[in-house]
């Protein structure tokens, strides 16, 4: 049994602690937050409270030997240095994602962890899902993809706070926010997991006054076709996403986390829709929490190193991709600053 910690006492945390309590693989062992009522609330929801730890001191953390792994949702400038702190004392971790703010900062956490033996994993839950895979396979060497529309936009509850001339931390350049980084990490990790790392990029988006993007839309080109992404905070879209290939098209009721798979195909003069999506599991982050442990279990076992390293150069691509992305649209972060430490 993985004896988890968390660092983070949002929904998301729970979310992911009551995914890994189901799958039987982990135990909750300790809570970190800045705030110790804070802690304590959120350890309170757990049948066992009494025995989990609550800390407000993320260096009794790292050392603690009752911890195996923890998984951190905390502002996303602030993944690099507690995931370092804590991969050099020996944990695995779990950063939601984006795990990191740059691609430098990413390659050091990753060669961190070999050094240390330990696992770093990124937490892009959809690319975990049973009907993700399924599209996957599905499109697997396919040589008649035409292209790709695939959307996620969502209105944050935070883009009030910034109308009334707030900075929240998922709209500010300090913590390394926007859409691309939010919602779009989804997106580009579909497209690279699915079709492959593009010969190009571009991003076109509109700039918030703090300095990131609120809504932007991502072409990604390849050798016989292109993919269109379109991402947004500041407003919501209920289109769904399509995959278009030479006798039909995938339609997808989203890619974040796919309820519904319809391939819509030509036959015989008519439109045939056939169904191969799964049911959804009430525990969204359950395939996710699964695999991680997957991994942790059975750290030698050859099948298991091949998923992970698969996993690592999969995260370099999306964030080698995003970074140009951001950079070339001229969206500076704080930590584009910060120099690595060896």
């Amino acid at each position: 049994m993985l004896k988890l910690g968390v660092i983070g006492t949002n929904w998301i945390t729970h979310a992911f602690v009551n995914a890994a309590i189901k799958s039987e693989e982990y135990e909750l062992s300790a809570v970190y937050s800045r705030t110790k009522g804070k802690a304590e609330k959120f350890a309170s929801k757990y049948d066992h409270s009494e025995t989990i730890q609550i800390m407000t001191n993320l260096s009794e953390l790292s050392e603690s030997e009752d911890i195996d792994v923890v998984y951190i949702a905390s502002p996303n400038s602030l993944h690099y240095e507690q995931a370092r702190l804590l991969m050099t004392h020996g944990k695995h971790v779990i950063v939601e994602k984006p795990a990191v703010s740059t691609l430098e900062e990413l390659e050091e956490l990753i060669d961190l962890a070999e050094e240390k033996e330990v696992f770093f994993f990124e937490a892009a839950r959809h690319i975990h899902e049973d009907n993700f895979q399924r599209v996957a396979s599905f499109l697997k060497n396919r040589e008649d993809i035409l292209g790709a529309n695939l959307t996620f936009m969502k209105y944050s509850s935070r883009y009030d706070a910034l109308l009334r001339g707030e900075e929240p931390n998922i709209f500010s350049a300090k913590y390394s926010g926007g859409a691309l980084m939010d919602l779009g990490v989804y997106l580009v990790y579909t497209a690279v997991a699915w079709f492959g790392k593009p010969n190009s990029v571009y991003y076109f988006n509109q700039k918030l006054p703090t300095g990131v993007d609120g809504l932007g839309t991502m072409i990604f080109r390849y050798d016989t076709f292109d993919v269109t992404m379109t991402v947004g905070k500041n407003a919501d879209s209920f289109l769904p996403s399509e995959v278009y290939l030479s006798d039909s098209t995938l339609c997808l009721d989203a890619v974040n986390s796919i309820g519904s798979i319809i391939q819509k195909k030509r036959e015989n003069n008519e439109l045939l829709e056939i169904n191969f999506g799964t049911e959804q599991s009430e525990d969204v982050m359950l395939e996710e929490a699964s695999a991680f442990a997957n991994i942790m279990v059975n750290p030698m076992g050859i099948k298991q190193q091949k998923i992970y390293q698969d996993w690592v150069q999969l995260a370099k691509d999306v964030h080698g991709l995003m970074e140009t992305m951001r950079k070339e649209s001229d969206i500076i972060f704080a930590a584009d600053a910060k120099e690595i430490r060896g």
